[in-house]
């Protein structure tokens, strides 16, 4: 049976659910593939995240919280945390 979509003649916004995820590999000073809206923790830790100005915050995150932060990209140096992105 195909899916039901009742949202399919809706425009998607900002405020919109997201669609896709993607697991993230921490790689040092390389942007991410797809800038994701936010960000999902999959298992606790550190997560080292850098803007698009290039500046680089540690944050301590636990399993299962959402951060609504739209990384240009994630440091492996110092991120013990894992984490998802959606967009």
């Amino acid at each position: 049976m195909p899916q039901i979509d009742p949202f399919s003649n809706h425009r998607r916004g900002l405020e919109s659910p997201a669609t896709h995820h993607l697991v993230i590999t921490p790689q040092d000073g390389t942007d991410l593939p797809v800038r994701p809206r936010v960000l999902r923790v999959l298992a606790s830790g550190d997560l080292v995240l850098r803007d698009e100005a290039g500046t680089i915050i540690t944050y301590a995150v636990s399993a299962g919280e959402t951060i609504g932060f739209s990384a240009a990209g994630i440091e492996a140096t110092g991120t013990t945390a894992s984490v998802a992105g959606w967009y």
